[in-house]
């Protein structure tokens, strides 16, 4: 547990600072944390890190984080991100040709997935931060609010959780946590209707608190379910007591996607 707290203290005195600072030092973090992320997924998968499908999968990743904003050169050689990702999908393709499938149509699937999970969080990431007057305090409602699930969850459940909520992906999550883990973030929810300057009502930063504790624990589910097939406990080992970055952002990724095409934020 010491391990685990200083290890926190330490990744929010970088990050936190970061995420108030926005803009093209929150961008490149953006970049850095889904880079490795899409290393630890390929480590997790037993795949070169150092090949031709790693260094086509970054590009791709790297595209897809692209800003709005920072895409008009592409627009000057007639592509969107779109069709370079798709291109790129076809290239993978074809290379399980060439390598004579030591690189096979599983791996090709896997890599797909993978850059689209996380180009589609850590972009979103961005976004949310990026956007006018409220990014900053909508980073802070959905950091605060998966804290709180994350937190609800654990110490409510280790006390009272009696019933399994999955035992096949994750056997330590209990139904009771998981009802405790939508408590916590629902008086999350009243704090920021009291406190913050979002143009919500109590009812409709409720509903957001709500869509943020059950899809962040799906999220976690998510990372348990892989972490599960490929036979690891953590997705990596760069945050000491708390494993990878994927182990501590993958109910943020999984949500801002959700809350943006729910047309929440």
């Amino acid at each position: 547990m010491k391990q685990r707290i200083i290890t926190a203290v330490v990744a929010a005195a970088i990050f936190i600072p970061i995420v108030i600072l926005g803009g093209i030092p929150f961008l490149l973090l953006v970049y850095l944390l889904a880079s490795i992320g899409l290393y630890e997924l390929m480590k997790m998968k037993n795949m070169r890190v150092l090949s031709f499908e790693a260094i086509l999968s970054h590009i791709l990743l790297w595209v897809l984080l692209l800003p709005n904003e920072n895409t008009a050169f592409l627009a000057n050689i007639n592509y969107d991100k779109v069709q370079i990702f798709l291109m790129g999908v076809l290239l993978l393709l074809l290379y399980t040709v060439v390598s004579k499938n030591r690189f096979t149509f599983d791996d090709a699937g896997f890599l797909v997935i993978t850059i689209l999970y996380l180009g589609m969080g850590f972009y979103y990431l961005f976004e949310t931060r990026d956007s006018l007057g409220l990014g900053l305090i909508y980073i802070l409602l959905a950091l605060f609010t998966i804290w709180a699930t994350d937190s609800g969850a654990y110490f409510i459940g280790k006390s009272l959780g009696k019933r399994k909520l999955w035992p096949e992906i994750s056997p330590n999550k209990t139904v009771e946590g998981f009802f405790g883990g939508i408590f916590s973030a629902l008086i999350v929810g009243v704090l920021f209707y009291v406190f913050s300057s979002l143009d919500y009502t109590l009812l409709q930063l409720l509903l957001i608190s709500l869509i943020i504790a059950i899809f962040g624990q799906l999220g976690d589910l998510v990372q348990s379910a892989y972490k599960r097939h490929y036979g690891v406990k953590d997705s990596g080992k760069l945050l000491p007591g708390h494993g990878g970055i994927l182990d501590r952002l993958d109910s943020l990724i999984f949500i801002l996607p959700i809350l943006h095409l729910l047309h929440v934020l």
